[in-house]
């Protein structure tokens, strides 16, 4: 497990959103920090955080935690861009990252264990959850297709990697339904505090605070 990295993907500008999503409350957390914590928690110990709008603010909300960061400069070119910003980050002996999204904390550790498992045991190489036959985040790549990620082309993203070599994807069943969700509106973030037993008042006063100071 020592050399699978984690790459959590937080340069966008959540435009949607309004406010920074990545900082905004989730529990005792942000939802940055709650990524990351559950990342932790499945024992992976080597994460790179990418980041790029915004990246003074959350730099300085994960500043102590055991994370290294990469500044993807094209992340206006989209979540590809920071993808492959990642990637050039991780050292040689890297074998497999898993690609998570800042915007999903709902992920719990078990769902990443999952993914992790199966890796040890199976000869193939892309490693997507599902849910009812639909598939969802993170994703477990090995080695082999990291140049690979850099020649796809940005309209389409990640998910031509595994259109790309089917023979070489296993699919990961879970009961985690979250896995084909993420955060990008205010709805979304609602809706998922609700789920979680935060409090309603608290929702509305951060999102109200990220649009009149936070930055996109």
């Amino acid at each position: 497990m020592n050399r699978i990295y984690a790459v959590i993907l937080a340069a966008g500008a959540s435009a949607r959103m309004g406010s920074m999503k990545m900082l905004l409350p989730f529990g005792a957390m942000t939802i940055i920090e709650k990524v990351i914590s559950n990342v932790l928690a499945a024992g992976l110990k080597n994460i790179i955080v990418v980041t790029g709008s915004g990246q003074e603010d959350i730099v300085r909300a994960i500043e102590k935690m055991p994370v290294e960061q990469c500044f993807n400069e094209s992340w206006k070119d989209g979540m590809l861009s920071s993808v492959q910003c990642g990637i050039r980050a991780l050292p040689e002996d890297c074998d497999a990252v898993l690609v998570c999204l800042g915007d999903q904390p709902m992920i719990d550790p078990a769902t990443v264990m999952e993914l992790i498992h199966a890796y040890s045991i199976s000869d193939r190489n892309i490693f997507i959850p599902v849910y009812r036959k639909k598939r969802g985040h993170p994703l477990l790549i090995g080695k082999k297709y990291f140049s690979e990620i850099e020649k796809l082309d940005p309209e389409k993203g990640l998910r031509m990697l595994a259109h790309g070599f089917p023979d070489d994807v296993l699919e990961v069943e879970t009961d985690n339904q979250s896995i084909l969700k993420d955060i990008d509106t205010p709805e979304d973030y609602k809706n998922e505090i609700n789920q979680t037993n935060q409090h309603g008042r608290k929702v509305e006063f951060y999102l109200k605070r990220g649009k009149d100071g936070s930055s996109d």
